[in-house]
């Protein structure tokens, strides 16, 4: 079918004969012209709220909003408590494409407790409701539920843990969710504390619903460096953004976030990144955050 022509169009074939013109000439070199393109590096920004902080995420600069299954998408709910929710929420033109704080806690994935079947039923409604708001991502943290119980077999708990993965990507296909596993350090949880862990479940797993968060807080205050991220490559399809000492927004304390930056420019990433903090005062912090961690993104996206 041919496309059909526009302004744009025209913009982007006479900037298209311009850098033949100029390449010709001798004055781009082709490989000039692509990093040009490259240095533009960015990714759209958001922030781990309630859909109801939009207006004031909008005027700060943010692209959506990162919401939480328990309280948006309610899997335990009814489906007609939930319909209001989700039909306000699409009324209202509120940009919700990702959602965290998954499983509760008495969802067992791992040990003698483990609950698989009641794990998959409630994921698949998340799903269900998930797909009906445009939500292409829940990130799986997590903590209560995948903690390994004093005393309970290791190997076994990993066996566990990979064998719900496989179902819950599974369960998550037909709805075109995506399942991001996030590391969580140690004193939220004992299981997957570092991104080379979960890369390890994930693989493993070896299912294209399963994928990865790369949680800069948790990943520092592991001390685990970026070279994971490159190592994980298109494996990472979302971010989350905290300062490491005590998960303030960025600008705060002035960590400096670009190596991790660099590493997810390095493997293509494109995917969204939320700023997952402790506010004080949300509409006072989240402008600011926003424009330093914009700052630094800027710096390695313009960066040869």
């Amino acid at each position: 079918m041919k496309r059909p022509y526009s302004p744009a169009t025209r913009w982007c074939r006479r900037s298209f004969a311009k850098a033949l013109l100029l390449a010709g000439a001798g004055c781009l070199s082709w490989p000039h012209y692509r990093l040009s393109a490259a240095a533009q590096w960015s990714c759209p920004l958001g922030a781990c709220s309630s859909a109801d902080k939009w207006e004031s995420l909008k005027k700060a600069g943010a692209d959506y909003v990162e919401e939480g299954v328990g309280k948006l998408l309610k899997p335990n709910a009814p489906d007609a408590e939930v319909e209001k929710v989700l039909a306000d929420l699409k009324a209202k033109n509120i940009p919700v494409p990702v959602c965290n704080g998954f499983l509760p806690g008495d969802l067992k994935l791992v040990g003698p407790e483990a609950r698989h079947d009641a794990v998959v039923e409630y994921a698949t409604k998340a799903f269900q409701r998930a797909k009906e708001v445009g939500i292409g991502i829940i990130v799986l943290g997590s903590g209560g539920a995948r903690k390994v119980p004093d005393g309970f077999d290791r190997a076994k708990a990993e066996e566990q843990f990979v064998a719900v993965l496989k179902r819950l990507g599974a369960a998550a296909d037909p709805f075109g969710v995506t399942v991001a596993m996030e590391s969580l350090n140690r004193s939220e949880t004992n299981f997957g504390n570092t991104l080379r862990d979960c890369l390890g479940y994930i693989k493993a797993a070896n299912h294209p619903r399963i994928k990865l968060v790369a949680d800069f807080y948790h990943m520092m205050r592991e001390n685990e460096g970026p070279e994971v991220i490159v190592d994980a490559g298109s494996r990472v399809v979302h971010v989350h953004v905290a300062e490491k000492a005590e998960r303030t927004p960025p600008g705060t304390a002035g960590d400096d976030f670009k190596p991790y930056l660099a590493a997810l420019k390095k493997v293509g990433f494109s995917g969204r990144m939320s700023l997952e903090c402790r506010w004080k005062d949300f509409n006072a912090q989240v402008g600011p955050a926003l424009a330093a961690f914009k700052a630094q993104m800027a710096a390695v996206g313009s960066a040869s």
